[in-house]
């Protein structure tokens, strides 16, 4: 990109214009081509493994945290509800999650990741640790350690749920 400068203003936030930042600036921007790529750099051993995005992420997010509701599943997965749930279905038909009531509440389900749900990711996991160390190839701990930082308190800056 040859838009790449130090954005430097006196101009209190919010910008009138995204000209006023350029794309280069601006962080939204940045996350989605960075997401992109992530995503696209992954889609085939995705697929050969019978996965999408929305089911990978599904089996990212259970791998870490199992016994999820859909909901939460959803929100940590960032996929729509509709389309998780769809996900959601081929993945059980796929024996790679199981649904099971929720102990304390009968009219919730939990979603929990299966053996071969563990085993499907745990394929997958080498190339998106592959594609996670190239995008911070040459850039140091100490760095990469500030903006994850930055990262997870602008999450907190704009989350609607407590997790």
């Amino acid at each position: 990109m040859n838009d790449i400068k130090p954005l430097t203003t006196e101009k209190a936030e919010p910008f009138e214009r995204l000209g006023e930042i350029g794309l280069s600036n601006f962080a939204p921007y940045l996350m989605n081509r960075l997401m992109g790529r992530y995503n696209a750099d992954l889609r085939k051993e995705m697929a050969d493994l019978g996965l999408t995005t929305p089911k990978m992420r599904a089996l990212a997010v259970l791998s870490v945290i199992d016994a999820l509701t859909i909901s939460e599943l959803a929100v940590y997965a960032v996929v729509e509800q509709s389309t998780l749930s769809r996900s959601l279905e081929r993945l059980t038909s796929e024996g790679l999650v199981r649904r099971e009531p929720d102990a304390n509440d009968s009219r919730v389900t939990r979603i929990a990741i299966t053996d071969a749900g563990r085993a499907a990711f745990d394929q997958l996991w080498p190339s998106m640790a592959r594609i996670y160390s190239q995008m911070f190839k040459g850039i140091p701990d100490d760095e990469r350690a500030a903006f994850v930082g930055t990262l997870q308190k602008m999450l907190n800056n704009i989350r609607k749920h407590d997790f």
